[in-house]
């Protein structure tokens, strides 16, 4: 998606430094969550994906060493502002997966919180950074941008907390669904696509997609729509982090290389 940004500003794939530090990072951040949630679901190890993580725990930890080393090594390659902006999806990140608050809780053990981080930690990386990095800050596609972003990855978040229903409950952590019920939280999810589309609408309207663009980012935002309405009728996992995760990669597709 920092790729889909970048690609957006200049009409080049650009595969630099900050395209490595994205990728590395974001490969550190999730194979530390990995495993510390492990240890916060010991009642469902033997089950699904939790079973799986568990038998590869020792994979994972090569991943996420590797992945810091990449990071780091990205990370100093990268421009002073782009560093200094960094610093705070980071450290979000971070107490999202590390247990830093009282009674070893993480960040996303908060009730509600969870989906708002996710949701703002992605749009800045993907968005705000590669903004950064082209030195177009100040342009007026930003601020549509980043919210159609924020919109887009809150939406297809939903549906996690869906599947995760049985978890949070077991870990006494408050969410949409659990709080709303599952059909208003869809409802909820298929609005934020819908205003996500509003915003991409914007930016054509400004000149900042073309009319093609905007039809190849309407097609991703229907099946993403379609997606997260039947998210409570399947249970399988590949459902979510194939297919609802892979909207991210089909949206990249259509856009960019398509």
């Amino acid at each position: 998606m920092a790729l889909q940004t970048s690609w957006l500003l200049s009409k080049e794939l650009k595969l630099d430094a900050l395209a490595g530090f994205v990728f590395c990072a974001t490969l550190f951040v999730y194979a530390i969550h990995r495993i510390v949630g492990l240890e916060k679901v010991a009642k469902f190890k033997d089950k699904g994906r939790y079973l799986i993580i568990s038998t590869f725990r020792s994979h994972i930890l090569i991943y996420a060493v590797a992945a810091a080393i990449g990071t780091g090594l990205f990370f100093l390659q990268l421009s002073l502002y782009v560093q200094m902006a960094v610093v705070i999806p980071a450290l979000l990140s971070l107490g999202y997966v590390l247990p830093i608050l009282t009674q070893k809780r993480r960040v996303r053990d908060l009730h509600f919180i969870k989906i708002f981080m996710i949701a703002l930690v992605w749009s800045a990386v993907t968005v705000g950074l590669p903004f950064l990095s082209s030195g177009d800050l100040y342009s007026n596609a930003i601020t549509w941008l980043f919210t159609e972003r924020m919109l887009f990855i809150f939406a297809i978040t939903i549906p996690f907390d869906i599947r995760d229903l049985q978890i949070d409950q077991h870990t006494q952590v408050k969410t949409i669904p659990n709080t709303i019920g599952i059909q208003k939280s869809k409802w909820l999810a298929i609005f934020a696509l819908f205003l996500s589309l509003c915003c991409a609408l914007l930016n054509t309207v400004n000149h900042f997609y073309t009319t093609e663009t905007f039809l190849r980012l309407t097609i991703s935002l229907l099946i993403a729509a379609i997606l997260v309405y039947y998210s409570d009728k399947v249970t399988h996992d590949y459902y979510f982090t194939g297919l609802l995760d892979g909207m991210m990669i089909l949206q990249f597709l259509l856009v960019v290389m398509l």
